[in-house]
């Protein structure tokens, strides 16, 4: 049995659900894409493809389990995309939450079956149905819990729009001991260097107390200024517009002072080194075609 815990962004790593690239079923009509970066690179005839993308998901498993991490894998669904496994549930402490994502992607919740079985009951929620909250918009950040959401209208009018107001409120209520923030995000269906998809799309948390930031990817500035006050503003690697497309706000932590990130991110990843980091660099740029990165790849479910 696996008993969930995760209270950070990068307590030393355990355990993860890693996503798979196999038989992910290639390369979708236009209208059946759900993010604007697929969209762009369907459009321009560089989609990825499954012999390039299993590569990259194989490197950084090979990465973690350098690393002893236990490294799980969703089971195999033909013609379907099962990478982002961030966004299909998350742990908050030690609760497992199974998230209600977008009709597109329902099915990928029933290829965690084997590994919700490790899980003892009493560890697992699901959400109810009003309650819409993917992964990527959930960062456990010292004692408080931030979250990215839209707010009525957006969450309305956008498909990229994922967790609402109903899904701040529900972790406010079950999570009393943590204070919660939440972002509201900047969305667009059509442009992808304007649509902070999830909150890990624009901000990120390290372990030796710095963070990512491209602070264009929040709607509201208030918000912008409270990022910047919490971890200090020498302590801010700001991001441009053009590194929030490339997801440079998207790497993923093993343990504190270990980043893995893509090996195409030079600036960044030597500045990482020169403020403390080890940073494991594999190449990813493929799978970032699709609108999610290292992060987004990745479901925590031990820390520590």
């Amino acid at each position: 049995m696996i008993k969930p815990n995760v209270t950070d962004e990068f307590g030393r790593l355990k355990v993860v659900v890693l996503g798979t690239a196999e038989e992910f079923g290639g390369e979708p009509p236009i209208d059946e894409a759900y993010d604007p970066k697929s969209k762009e690179h369907i459009k321009n005839g560089t989609f990825p493809k499954e012999k390039d993308l299993v590569p990259e998901l194989e490197g950084f498993a090979a990465v973690l389990e350098k690393y002893k991490v236990e490294v799980l894998r969703p089971q195999v669904i033909d013609n379907y995309n099962q990478i982002f496994t961030r966004d299909i549930g998350f742990v908050i402490d030690d609760t497992f939450l199974i998230s209600n994502v977008i009709e597109e992607r329902d099915r990928e919740i029933g290829a965690l079956k084997a590994v919700l079985k490790l899980i003892p009951e009493k560890n697992r929620i699901s959400l109810p149905e009003s309650v819409r909250i993917e992964g990527g918009d959930i960062m456990p950040v010292q004692d408080m819990i931030f979250i990215g959401f839209s707010g009525p209208g957006d969450f309305g009018e956008y498909k990229v729009a994922r967790t609402n107001i109903a899904g701040v409120e529900y972790v406010r209520e079950h999570f009393p001991g943590r204070e919660l923030k939440a972002f509201e995000l900047r969305k667009s269906d059509t442009e992808p260097r304007d649509n902070a998809l999830h909150l890990d799309c624009c901000f990120q948390p390290l372990g030796l107390g710095h963070a990512l930031l491209y602070p264009g990817g929040f709607k509201n500035q208030d918000d912008v200024d409270f990022i910047i006050d919490f971890f200090g503003k020498d302590m801010i690697i700001e991001l441009s517009r053009d590194d929030m497309y490339d997801m440079k706000s998207n790497l993923f932590s093993i343990a504190p002072n270990i980043v893995v990130s893509e090996k195409g991110f030079v600036d960044l990843n030597n500045k990482l080194r020169q403020l403390g980091y080890t940073v494991e660099e594999i190449k990813y740029s493929e799978t970032a075609k699709m609108e999610g990165l290292l992060r987004c790849s990745t479901l925590p479910l031990v820390r520590g």
